[in-house]
C-alpha cells in the first residue's frame, strides 16, 4: 500500500488524501470522529491514518458521511466489524442511501460512455481496482439526532447540501475554522483538467442545478480552510472559493 498524504490542518483536524479519495479525522483525547471513508480498497490506508495520529478502530466514536457513493462509504463495512461501537451518522435522506434503500451514483454505463474524455480511462481502471463494483451498503447508518453541532470529536456542524445526492451533507468545523465539503465543491479530480475550486462533471451528480444552489449555503460559512471530497485542502474561504466557481476559473 502506498501512504496516503496526511496533513494536520488544525488543532485535532487531519486530512487524508489519497490522490482519488479524501477523508478528515477529528481528534480529541482518545477518541475520533471519522468523515468519509474512501473506496472498499482504501481500507488498508485508513487504517494506517487512524494508527498515525495514534488511533484505533476502536477508538471511533462516530463516523460521519458526506454522502453515501462508494467513493466516501467503500471501507465502511469492514471497518465497523473493527469498530463496533461506532455510530454511523449522516442526514435523514441519505441514511437511507447509506444503507441503500436506494442508490443515486454514476452507473457503469455513464462511465463507459465518458471512457473518450480526458483522464477517464485511467480514472475508471483504478476505482475498479479499488473495488467500485462492489455493492457496499451500511444497514446501521442512521440520521442525526438533533440539529447544531454534533456531540462527537470535533463537534461537526452539519451543513445539508442537497444536490450531488439528495441527502449530501458537509461539516463546518467552527473551532478549527474549516469546511469539510465532500463533493459539493472539490479542489480537483482524476478526470478534471483543472486545479483549484470546481464542480465536479455533471455525470456524477444527482441534481447539478441543485449543487449550484448548495454553493449558496456554503458561501457565507465562516471558515479559512476547505477540506474537500476530491484534490487538496485549501487556504481560502468559502465565499473565494464559490467566486472562482462562479467565474468559471475552477
Amino acid at each position: 500500500m502506498k501512504p496516503p498524504a496526511l496533513t494536520r490542518v488544525a488543532d485535532g483536524v487531519h486530512f487524508v488524501n489519497t490522490g482519488s479519495a479524501n477523508w478528515t479525522i477529528l481528534t480529541e483525547g482518545r477518541s475520533a470522529t471519522l468523515v468519509d471513508a474512501g473506496y472498499p480498497g482504501d481500507l488498508p490506508a485508513v487504517l494506517w491514518s487512524l494508527e498515525r495520529l495514534g488511533h484505533r478502530p476502536e477508538d471511533l466514536a462516530a463516523v460521519l458521511v458526506t454522502h453515501a457513493h462508494v467513493d466516501h462509504i467503500g471501507s465502511l463495512p469492514e471497518l465497523l466489524r473493527r469498530a463496533p461501537h461506532a455510530k454511523v451518522l449522516t442526514s435523514a435522506a441519505e441514511a437511507r442511501h447509506v444503507r441503500r434503500e436506494f442508490l443515486e451514483q454514476a452507473t457503469p454505463f455513464d462511465v463507459v460512455a465518458n471512457l473518450w474524455r480526458p483522464g477517464f480511462l485511467p480514472w475508471a481502471l483504478h476505482i475498479v481496482r479499488a473495488g467500485a463494483l462492489r455493492d457496499v451498503r451500511v444497514p446501521a447508518a442512521e440520521a442525526f439526532p438533533a440539529a447544531g453541532p454534533l456531540d462527537v470529536p470535533g463537534r461537526p456542524v452539519p451543513v445539508p447540501t442537497p444536490g450531488h445526492t439528495s441527502g449530501h451533507t458537509c461539516y463546518h468545523l467552527p473551532e478549527a475554522g474549516a469546511l469539510i465539503t465532500g463533493d459539493t465543491l472539490v479542489t480537483a479530480h482524476p478526470t478534471s483538467r483543472s486545479a483549484g475550486p470546481q464542480l465536479l462533471a455533471s455525470l456524477f451528480h444527482h441534481d447539478e442545478p441543485a449543487v449550484r444552489a448548495a454553493l449558496d449555503v456554503l458561501e457565507p460559512l465562516p471558515a479559512g480552510l476547505l477540506l474537500p471530497g476530491h484534490g487538496p485542502h485549501l487556504a481560502a474561504s468559502p465565499a473565494d472559493a464559490v467566486a472562482l466557481v462562479r467565474a468559471g476559473r475552477g
